[in-house]
């Protein structure tokens, strides 16, 4: 496969390829803890994958709405919610988030790991994720503040931001947005062939939009 592969084709291929699936199932951990204490309400799930996050917000009674990329992604996440018991509460979107961003406003939106497969950030996805939150609802963005110990083909001029570059990136007007987490973390990473557990960096940002907002 070259780089020149179309985003869609590539994650298609890759979700294809990994038929017992690509993640665990399992939601992320720094999701299930900042959403442990909110009321359930409406949920984007932006970068959905295989459903993992989507159903457990799904089961603690979220009404969400969970966008991908990858026609086969969303595919497998759909049978994990049959099987969850929790399909009426979750709809599936496809969108590349380059091109098209889902409507409406959500008590909770969600980014987790958002990187596109050059490992940046999009700003203009950022803001449109923060665009999206309602008034006195939570931004929650979950993204790696470095490389794995084991990748060394990056390229040079890469660069991962500071949870305090995120924050400035996201242009929240601070009459509207209080800041309630920006904190960079260690997580513990299996290499995907060896299965050697590694450490890497991720970064946490957690934002509430206030009830006055727009």
């Amino acid at each position: 496969m070259t780089e020149h592969v179309p985003d869609h084709v590539y994650w298609n291929e890759r979700y294809a390829a990994a038929t017992h699936g690509v993640w665990s199932g399992e939601p992320n951990a720094v999701l299930a803890r900042e959403t442990a204490d909110l009321s359930p309400g409406t949920a984007l799930d932006l970068g959905c994958g295989e459903g993992g996050d989507a159903i457990h917000l799904a089961r603690l009674g979220w009404r969400v709405t969970a966008v991908d990329i990858s026609d086969v992604a969303l595919e497998r996440a759909a049978q994990h919610a049959e099987r969850a018991g929790v399909a009426e509460r979750i709809e599936w979107q496809r969108h590349d988030l380059s091109e098209t961003f889902p409507a409406g406003s959500y008590d909770l939106v969600s980014a987790q790991f958002p990187h596109f497969r050059d490992g940046t950030l999009s700003p203009r996805v950022l803001r449109a994720a923060a665009a999206a939150v309602a008034p006195g609802g939570t931004l929650l963005i979950e993204a790696h503040g470095g490389p794995p110990p084991w990748q060394h083909d990056l390229p040079d001029d890469l660069t991962f931001p500071t949870p305090e570059e995120t924050v400035a990136t996201l242009q929240l007007p601070p009459d509207e947005w209080e800041i309630l987490l920006a904190e960079r973390h260690p997580r513990s990473q299996r290499h995907p062939h060896t299965g050697e557990l590694a450490t890497r960096e991720d970064q946490t940002v957690v934002a509430r939009r206030g009830r006055c907002a727009g």
